[in-house]
């Protein structure tokens, strides 16, 4: 019922010659832009030609999309030799940072997916920064910001021409400012006191309770109030951007020119999980990506080159979302990347649709 409603109002919305009742015409997640516009933003490039360029310039909370940037940082400290990425690093010291059941399992998953890269306790660094994208661990990314400097991962954003992307912050500590700025407080109260801060004392909040987790173990027990009117407090404030800024992120990675070699290959090793497997390799030269969610929020940033040289930059984001638009969106969204990838008369279908 509620995916005829969408169909309908995709056809209303966007009237094109492309009226058929194909396959594209019908994908969940067009139908979703279509009806849902103040709530979504897209950008899609395809060899240098703009096919999709949907409110690409609102700024939206990107969620774990973000670690992206700390992975281009990491990567170029590498290539530097500021970073070792054979470095061990005792899961004690991540640790620190999980606070369980915040994190959809991510940490967990990591953890049992790389035991047996564990000896002593300890891992390489490559294999936490690997953790931070491909299972998107969250502690992983708080021990990294700490390790490469939030200064570093900041100037970065300047490095990449971003126009507008806010500050990273530390992202675990971030869940805790409630507690820790308005000891006590719950509910409504809370929710409009987390808003009222500036920017600025958000920031200095997460700078104070990170260094609270780093040196008192028992404060990640308590979180305080996280219902779900304070997680979208805690969504809204996320570091955000525009579709427009990441595929020109994108872009400067997939083009294998912007930065250095020794640079590429850390975020090859990084960012592209994809191709560990075979079946991606046979028709994929290089692709990456990485997707953020929250119960509001959903993202996803990539990039791709294929086996006859075609270069795909691809960035969506949404906001506002109720779980069931949530969870519709979610179990589209690898088909919708796949046609897009792969499928001409679906580029062509999204092209005609996204420029009226």
């Amino acid at each position: 019922m509620r995916s005829n409603f969408l169909i309908t109002l995709l056809l209303l919305l966007f009237t094109t010659a492309c009226q058929s009742q194909s396959a594209s015409s019908t994908d969940p997640i067009l139908a979703f832009l279509a009806a849902h516009p103040n709530k979504s933003s897209m950008r899609l490039v395809r060899n240098d030609t703009v096919l999709a360029n949907f409110h690409a310039e609102r700024v939206m909370p990107l969620a774990s999309t973000a670690k992206v940037i700390v992975a281009i940082e990491y990567a170029e400290q590498a290539a530097a030799g500021t970073i070792n990425p054979d470095e061990l690093v005792s899961l004690d010291e991540l640790d620190r940072f999980y606070v369980a059941n915040t994190d959809g399992g991510a940490h967990p998953a990591w953890l049992s997916a790389v035991s047996e890269q564990v000896v002593d306790n300890q891992v390489p660094i490559r294999e936490v920064a690997q953790g931070m994208i491909n299972f998107s661990s969250n502690a992983n990314t708080e021990w990294f910001s700490q390790r490469l400097g939030l200064a570093q991962i900041n100037k970065q954003i300047g490095q990449l021409g971003v126009q507008n992307h806010t500050p990273v912050y530390y992202l675990v500590s971030s869940l805790f400012v409630g507690k820790e700025r308005f000891p006590g407080a719950t509910g409504a109260a809370l929710e409009e006191q987390l808003r009222n801060l500036s920017a600025e004392e958000y920031i200095q909040a997460t700078n104070e309770i990170h260094q609270k987790l780093l040196n008192n173990p028992a404060y990640k027990e308590d979180v305080g109030d996280l219902s779900m009117n304070v997680q979208r407090v805690w969504s809204d404030r996320l570091p955000a951007a525009t579709t427009a800024d990441y595929v020109a992120i994108m872009k400067k990675i997939n083009s294998r020119t912007f930065f250095d070699e020794s640079t590429q290959q850390y975020l090859d090793e990084v960012l592209e999980g994809i191709l560990a497997n075979p079946a991606n390799r046979q028709w994929l030269a290089h692709a990456g990506m990485k997707g953020g969610s929250t119960a509001f929020v959903l993202t996803k940033a990539l990039y791709a080159t294929d086996r006859n040289g075609n270069q795909t930059e691809l960035a969506y984001f949404f906001n506002n979302l109720a779980p069931e638009e949530n969870a519709l969106l979610q179990t589209s969204m690898n088909d919708f990347e796949l046609k897009i990838l792969t499928d001409l008369a679906f580029r062509k279908h999204i092209q005609q649709t996204m420029s009226q």
